[in-house]
């Protein structure tokens, strides 16, 4: 793989390669609408891959922020198309690594020394190369590390980056700009969290040790005398992203066991921690043949407010969704509906989000769920389809749902994806503050 000597780090330089962007794709635009001149029945699936080509090329260049919005979009199949999909999914672990001299100048710069003085070996050659850092092997203590280093330049460049790439997914991917103004407000704050390795340090440490009784799970042991605030040391852990994982073809019996583990990781953080690594894409999980799994990667974790937990969980209770009045005040303490509302977007939104809630919340109610059942998943593309062709979702002056929960939904979808992609049935097993309503917090306007 080719790699970087430098990065953009000034605001003009990344505009620059932004605006360079935006030329290539005007261009692609003009070569289609040419070809279906010529030709009607032209799809626009060669527009979308030169698009996402070109989109997935400047970005990898300018890495941070940038790169991180194209990996979380590529989670979200409901909002681009596949072409923009595929592409995207490699910032997971397959964006262009750094070259030598610019990890040796970080190193020097947080530890006044030259990576092969701090460790015994050192590869000078990244494994893997992602939106924020890059992954380095070394040898240490006797035992084989992984050491992530952070790109030059991208905490600083977080706030500039995302006003940048608003108007691109605004015009490039027809989201909703209220939509993308909120989504990004969260993104960088999480962001300037996760480009802080210190609080990575202290996080993964804390989740690990209080998930270690999900037998199956393997954490790594970190190290912070070989850590700072960009660099970061830790285990290696043996195992393989997804999709590699699945071209071995692990039998049915593994697939489920993996699953099931990814479901009770998930679901001790959020009913028993209420805070959660809400990063769930496959670059973040090593799985292996014994149906045991590492886990990674702790720099985006979202902690879970009790008033959201409380309101969203009593949604997602089957129970509630009869419930109109309770529905109608969830409604509104989550931002789905607003006071400015009149009476026929209230009846449109209710009806829309009521059906969206039913969907998204059928593996809670029920005892096993197979997630490998592609018609389930269909069906949730097809209604997010259609709820993206919704006037007035796609014109509304407010964004729809409270800020908290895009984290939050961000961390289900990616779960559901990977186990779906896993073809897993899980043992749900509605936990007591599913059963009844009686057991859950009241919830307050």
């Amino acid at each position: 793989m080719k790699q970087q000597d430098k990065i953009p780090t000034s605001k003009v330089a990344r505009a620059t390669q932004f605006l360079k962007t935006g030329a290539k794709i005007g261009g692609n635009y003009l070569k289609y609408n040419v070809k279906k001149i010529i030709d009607p029945s032209i799809s626009r699936d060669e527009l979308h891959q030169d698009n996402a080509t070109d989109v997935y090329a400047s970005l990898s260049e300018l890495k941070g922020s940038a790169l991180k919005v194209a990996q979380m979009l590529s989670m979200d199949r409901s909002v681009l198309p596949r072409q923009y999909v595929d592409k995207f999914q490699m910032s997971q672990y397959s964006a262009p690594p750094l070259s030598g001299p610019l990890v040796v100048k970080t190193f020097r710069s947080y530890f006044g020394k030259a990576p092969h003085e701090l460790y015994d070996t050192f590869d000078i050659n990244a494994i893997n190369a992602a939106s924020i850092g890059q992954v380095h092997q070394a040898w240490k203590y006797g035992k084989k590390l992984a050491v992530k280093v952070q790109y030059p330049g991208v905490a600083d460049s977080i706030s500039s980056d995302l006003k940048m790439v608003k108007p691109m997914a605004v015009t490039l991917f027809g989201l909703n700009e209220k939509d993308v103004e909120r989504y990004t407000e969260e993104v960088e704050s999480k962001l300037l969290e996760e480009t802080d390795y210190e609080l990575e340090l202290r996080r993964s440490v804390e989740i690990s040790e209080a998930c270690q009784h999900i037998k199956g799970l393997i954490f790594p042991k970190y190290y912070p005398e070989l850590s700072s605030k960009r660099i970061l040391t830790m285990d290696w852990l043996s195992g393989q992203h997804l999709k590699d994982f699945l071209q071995t073809d692990p039998s049915q019996e593994v697939r489920n066991q993996i699953g099931q583990l990814l479901w009770d990781f998930y679901d001790h953080q959020v009913h028993h921690l209420r805070q959660v690594h809400a990063d769930p894409h496959p670059g973040n999980f090593l799985m292996r043949a014994d149906g045991t799994m590492g886990v990674i990667d702790f720099g985006c974790v979202k902690v879970i407010p009790d008033y959201f937990y409380d309101n969203y969980f009593t949604l997602i209770n089957p129970d509630t969704i009869e419930d109109d009045a309770l529905v109608e005040k969830i409604f509104y303490n989550l931002e789905f509906l607003v006071k400015e509302d009149a009476p026929r977007e209230k009846a449109l939104f209710t009806n829309l989000f009521k059906q969206m809630i039913r969907l998204l919340g059928k593996p809670f109610a029920v005892d096993e769920f197979d997630f490998g059942d592609h018609s389930y998943f269909d069906t949730v593309y097809a209604f997010a389809d259609e709820l993206a062709k919704v006037e007035e979702i796609r014109n509304s002056k407010v964004a729809r749902g409270s800020k908290d929960g895009l984290y939050i939904n961000r961390t289900y979808f990616g779960l559901y994806s990977m186990l779906n992609e896993l073809g897993a049935k899980i043992h749900t097993t509605r936990p007591d503050w599913l059963r009844s309503k009686k057991q859950l917090s009241s919830v307050e306007a």
